[in-house]
C-alpha cells in the first residue's frame, strides 16, 4: 500500500533487467515494519498537514514519471500482500505486482473488493481461486508473517526498500543512486572478466 513503491515499480523491473539482476519481491506489512524499527509516529493519514503535502508530492511524482495516480478507496491490502507470495511461487510476481499497483494506485479501487482482487490475480495469469484460498489460509498467513520477520531482520523499516549486494536504498527518489551503484558494479564486473 505504498504509493512510493508504485512509483518505484514504474522503473525498477527494467532497471534490474538492464544490469542483469533478477528482481525479487519480499512482501511485508509496512506499519509492522515501522513499529519493529522503533518508529511509533502516527499514521500519515492521521496528520492532515502531512497528508496534504504528501498528496501534492504524489501528483509531482505522477507527472515526473508520466503515469496516472489516484488515491484508493481503501487501504487494507493484507490479502493482496499474501497473494504476492503465491505469485512468487508461480513465477508471476512482476505481473501480479504491476496489476495490483495499477488497480490500487491508478484505478483507485478498494483492496477489500473481491472482484478487483480476482481481476488482479487473473490478469497476471494466476489461478484466482487458488490464490484467494492461499491468501485466506493459515499457511498463507504464516508465510506472510515469516516474510515480515525476514524483512525486519534485514533492517527493512518502510517501503520501497531495494537491497542489492550489501547496499540498501530507501524510496523511489533513490533510484538514481541505485542505478549509479549498478553502473559501477557492472563496470567492475566487466574489468574483472576482461570484457568491455
Amino acid at each position: 500500500m505504498s504509493p512510493y513503491s508504485y512509483f518505484a515499480h514504474v522503473k525498477l523491473p527494467d532497471l534490474a533487467r538492464e544490469y542483469g539482476y533478477d528482481l525479487q519481491y519480499h512482501p511485508m506489512d509496512i506499519p509492522a515494519a515501522k513499529l519493529a524499527a522503533g518508529n511509533y509516529a502516527p499514521k500519515t493519514v492521521d496528520v492532515p498537514v502531512k497528508f496534504k503535502a504528501l498528496v501534492e508530492d504524489f501528483k509531482r511524482w505522477s507527472k515526473h514519471y508520466d503515469v496516472p495516480f489516484t488515491l484508493p478507496r481503501g487501504f487494507d491490502a493484507r490479502r493482496w500482500n499474501i497473494a504476492a507470495l503465491f505469485a512468487i511461487k508461480e513465477g508471476r510476481a512482476e505481473q501480479y505486482v504491476r496489476n495490483a499497483y495499477h488497480k490500487v494506485w491508478v484505478d483507485g479501487v478498494d483492496p477489500g473488493d473481491d472482484g478487483e482482487f480476482v481481476d488482479a490475480l487473473s490478469s497476471a495469469g494466476l489461478n484466482a481461486e487458488a490464490a484467494m484460498a492461499y491468501a485466506h489460509s493459515v499457511k498463507g498467513e504464516a508465510e506472510f508473517r515469516k516474510s515480515c520477520i525476514d524483512a525486519h531482520n534485514k533492517d527493512v523499516f518502510g517501503a520501497p526498500i531495494m537491497v542489492v549486494d550489501d547496499q540498501l536504498y530507501w524510496g523511489n527518489d533513490r533510484l538514481h543512486f541505485l542505478e549509479e551503484y549498478l553502473v559501477e558494479a557492472s563496470r567492475k564486473t566487466k574489468l574483472s572478466t576482461g570484457r568491455g
